[in-house]
């Protein structure tokens, strides 16, 4: 079972590497974001926009509060800067719902609605979804990484027991 401390050190690592890879890639040229390298989102801005995205959709099923998503491909923001706004905020929020978990609201279940599959309902238990949210971070975010290598770019350490110590979310500290 994974614990409050748990996924408060996950949003911080989540907050730490959304940070490095969002000043990574605003080295670049924003033809070279938005160009087809042949990733699953195509592109840097694409992939890092589906992140965006995700997140609105499971933290509209965790806090309640509307989402705006319509596909999971679907580009929010064209602007890069608008999008790493965005991001912040996602990540703010993601911190404020984690300060607000309880042990017993980590032991309970919590039922969504998909986005695919005709929006079939589905109950999932809380200890699966926020390890969920995010493993697909870590996911999404190793594809941008390779993507900025090729590029030239390097995106710096990404190691979860290198979340440097005094990496401080806004909303609970550590």
């Amino acid at each position: 079972m994974i614990t409050v401390a748990y996924c408060r050190h996950f949003a911080r690592y989540n907050r730490w590497q959304n940070e490095s890879l969002y000043a990574a890639a605003a080295k670049l040229p924003d033809g070279t974001r938005k160009r087809n390298m042949g990733a699953f989102f195509k592109s840097i801005h694409g992939t890092l926009n589906h992140l965006l995205v995700a997140d609105r959709l499971w933290l509209s099923r965790l806090d309640g509060e509307p989402h705006g998503v319509t596909a999971l491909d679907q580009e929010l923001y064209s602007d890069f800067d608008a999008l790493r706004a965005q991001r912040r905020f996602a990540d703010d929020r993601l911190d404020r719902y984690v300060g607000t978990l309880t042990p017993e609201v980590l032991a309970g279940e919590l039922t969504w609605c998909r986005m695919s599959a005709g929006g079939a309902e589905v109950t999932s238990r809380m200890d699966e979804i926020l390890p969920h949210v995010f493993n697909h971070q870590t996911h999404h975010r190793g594809q941008v990484t390779t993507l900025l290598m090729q590029c030239g770019i390097d995106p710096g350490v990404t190691d979860l027991p290198r979340l440097p110590a005094d990496f401080l979310s806004p909303v609970f500290g550590r």
